[in-house]
């Protein structure tokens, strides 16, 4: 099978590394990649977000399958386009993926479908703002309602804070604080079956000990010793399955994956947010720990056939990636550094690097292009042994002004208290 995969992040290199060990794959062209996509698939010049220009591409390269990796294409109607043009296509179409492109639409379909969250307002003016803080009271929770890259969503103590996040807004979710360890579940969906991906953990703030501003995300591990029992297939049951549900009533079917972001609240699970496509940095230890060739489910979903009750088999182990992110991300990055180590860092036993925000100049020099620049994964017995890995890998890695948490997988979360 030919694939056609667009984006260039590091979401993007794991799903391109998945689907290079699936004996069903013969090409992957990626739209339009990295440094890293470049060692293991053809890359082309595109601009994702262009319907029209991904669909010309498809044409000429008449892939089995296309798969989309990150939200700007999917809210740009590239999926809607694609499936018209006649190719199968792994990704929802605009009006599904408004569920990550409106937070207010998300609040929205998880009341229709009865889906348990945080209480929240949304709010189009400071007034209104104003009266949701007082309601909800601190910890605040603002979330820009459209999409930010992962990093519209400030929590804060300081009512100042919030209130100026708002007001760089033009419209905004204020929530009230979920207490409780934070969990991504993913799920894949072809509009009616469901089939759950193995849980995982990442780490959104910027420096350890969870301080500094949200990222994108600044490494992940999974599995999750720590997390309830059934934890997915509650998930499923609770939040997927209903909501794409809702979706379907409303004649707008959900084809792909639907990210759960949960927190474990001590009242039980609550939805933080929905993403419509693979989360980035947990795609990286998720695709690592996945057994199941990746390109005939992503199809069957794409195709309307995933047979009920699928279930997907994971490999013994876990894994731990670590971000390796460019100066002042995440505010404007430091770009065109060149960046060494990478060999090195791939000798140690049990770990491998995945391109972000890479490319190279005319010289062939590797250099960053992006905030989040690297992300070094590292395989282990258990959590304790890949994450003696992964930071063994990250030391070898050189870059001007490269920072990176030191704390990811260190320790299990603390729990909230009984109600």
């Amino acid at each position: 099978m030919r694939i056609l995969l667009l984006g260039s992040g590091g979401r993007e290199h794991a799903i391109a590394r998945a689907l290079r060990r699936d004996p069903a794959v013969t090409v992957i062209h990626c739209a339009p990649g990295n440094a890293g996509t470049a060692e293991i698939s053809e890359n082309h010049v595109l601009d994702v977000t262009d319907p029209v220009a991904v669909v010309e591409l498809a044409k000429r390269l008449r892939p089995g399958l296309v798969v989309i990796g990150p939200e700007a294409p999917l809210m740009a109607g590239v999926a809607d386009a694609v499936r018209q043009s006649g190719l199968p296509c792994f990704g929802p179409d605009a009006a599904a993926a408004r569920i990550e492109g409106s937070k207010a639409f998300a609040k929205e379909i998880m009341a229709a479908a009865g889906v348990p969250t945080a209480a929240a307002r949304v709010c189009a003016s400071a007034a209104e703002v104003a009266a949701a803080l007082d309601e909800f009271g601190p910890p605040y929770v603002v979330k820009d309602d459209g999409l930010a890259a992962g990093k519209g969503v400030v929590v804060t103590r300081d009512r100042a804070t919030a209130e100026r996040h708002a007001a760089d807004c033009d419209r905004v979710v204020v929530e009230a604080y979920l207490d409780g360890p934070e969990v991504s579940v993913f799920a894949l969906s072809d509009g009616a079956n469901v089939v759950p991906l193995l849980p995982a953990q990442d780490f959104k703030r910027a420096y350890d000990h969870d301080e500094g501003p949200n990222t994108g995300g600044m490494g992940a591990y999974a599995p999750l010793p720590w997390a309830p029992p059934g934890l997915a297939e509650e998930v499923v049951a609770t939040v997927v399955r209903p909501a794409i549900a809702e979706l379907a009533r409303r004649e707008t079917p959900y084809s792909g994956l639907l990210y759960a972001g949960l927190a474990l609240t001590a009242h039980g699970l609550r939805v933080v947010e929905f993403n419509a496509r693979f989360g980035d940095p947990e795609t990286q230890v998720v695709l690592d720990r996945l057994g199941t060739p990746l390109s005939g489910v992503l199809q069957e979903c794409a195709m309307g056939g995933l047979p009920p009750g699928t279930a997907l088999e994971w490999l013994p182990g876990a894994a731990v990636t670590v971000v390796v992110a460019a100066e002042n991300y995440p505010g404007t990055p430091a770009k065109g550094d060149p960046i060494a180590g990478i060999d090195e860092a791939e000798r140690v036993p049990g770990a491998y690097v995945l391109h972000a925000g890479t490319r190279r100049d005319h010289e062939g020099v590797l250099m960053s292009a992006g905030g989040r620049v690297l992300n070094v994964v590292g395989v282990g017995a258990d959590i304790a042994a890949a994450r003696k890995t992964v930071y063994e890998a990250v030391g070898k890695i050189r870059m001007r002004g490269a920072h990176y948490r030191t704390d990811i997988a260190a320790a299990p979360p603390s729990s909230p208290s009984s109600p």
